[in-house]
């Protein structure tokens, strides 16, 4: 546990995510847990995979080894798990956290949603998700059911609740965003965004809250910047940067290039490159050194920067201005406490 000590800086604005990419042991979060709280970072977020990356689980260890983060699931899907189990599950880690638990939805990959027969989710299924979950925190019960959600015949946990459970959901598409400026607490936008694509995005949530009748401040909006010092191994530098973003082009290029604004025909080059096409997997997973050169070479230099790289210091700079761009939080993306370390020390001496 960290010291109680008031002169330790925090940085609540600062998060991370707790067990990046693919991962062998889950008991390797609790070590990174901790280390986040000791460097004052504020919000640890957790995607869900299914093989070691249980959401559940996670989540309950991640609130027992921590005293004063913020744990966020960014994200889990509304379909895998009943409505009432799914509350629960809130309610249960918002009272074992002291109310530092944000229960984050998400869309899922596509593939994988398909390959375990379940229909996609849409817009209105995670607006109308956010509802019934703030009725059943309410201590209201839901009779004969029949909605986007499905059928059931009475959702009820407990007539003496009143919880105050704040909900968040990752956002890509206008659609999406507008939904949850109305209905969610928080927002994690999508990595290798454009600066400007990050200032548009803002605009959206906040409008869409103030229409809403909402307060446009009260919805927290994080960016998810990718933060790679040079003090990796090339191979590492290499892989967290091309890699990733070669992989975020394999799975839904058409929608990142859109969001951004970019030349589609770019797109249309990499996906025609002999490297793209000779991977048997997603990059980041299986590309060797010699692809991954390869692929730097069909990415535009300008997609490339849409990320925090450089010195621990330039890194820390270029995650200061992103809070220009609007954002209240940045997620330093791809990187493990131990690798951010020096980025949240040269952003204290910059802040």
């Amino acid at each position: 546990m960290i010291s109680d000590d008031v002169d330790t800086p925090r940085f609540p604005e600062l998060g991370f995510y707790t067990l990046g990419g693919h991962v062998e042991s889950p008991r390797d979060m609790l070590d990174e847990l901790r280390l986040a709280e000791e460097l004052g970072m504020g919000n640890a977020f957790i995607s869900e995979r299914l093989n070691v990356k249980e959401a559940c689980a996670l989540s309950g260890a991640a609130g027992a080894v921590t005293s004063s983060i913020d744990i966020t699931t960014a994200a889990t899907n509304i379909s895998t798990r009943h409505p009432a189990i799914s509350a629960a599950f809130a309610t249960t880690m918002h009272r074992m956290t002291g109310g530092r638990f944000v229960f984050g939805i998400g869309r899922g990959l596509r593939p994988q949603i398909s390959a375990l027969g379940l229909a996609h989710t849409t817009t209105a299924e995670m607006e109308e998700f956010a509802q019934v979950m703030r009725t059943l925190w309410s201590g209201a019960a839901i009779t004969d059911y029949d909605g986007p959600l499905g059928k059931f015949p009475r959702l009820e946990l407990d007539r003496r609740f009143d919880e105050d459970i704040r909900l968040a959901t990752t956002a890509f598409g206008p659609s999406t965003l507008g939904m949850a400026g109305r209905s969610f607490d928080l927002v994690v936008l999508h990595t290798f965004f454009d600066d400007e694509t990050v200032r548009r995005i803002v605009e959206t949530v906040r409008t869409s809250a103030e229409r809403a009748g909402r307060d446009p401040s009260s919805v927290k909006i994080w960016s998810c910047y990718a933060t790679v010092t040079d003090e990796l191994p090339e191979d590492a530098f290499v892989k967290k940067t091309v890699g990733r973003l070669a992989t975020y082009l394999q799975v839904y290029g058409d929608l990142l290039v859109k969001t951004n604004r970019w030349d589609q025909s770019l797109l249309q080059r990499f996906r025609e490159s002999g490297v793209v096409n000779e991977l048997s997997g997603w990059a980041d997973a299986v590309a060797t050194p010699e692809q991954l050169e390869r692929l730097r070479e069909v990415l535009p230099d300008e997609w490339l920067k849409c990320a925090a790289t450089g010195s621990p210091t330039e890194c820390a700079e270029q995650v200061k201005g992103q809070f220009e761009l609007g954002v209240d939080g940045v997620i330093m993306h791809g990187a493990t406490p131990t690798e951010l370390a020096p980025v949240v020390k040269a952003y204290a001496d910059c802040r």
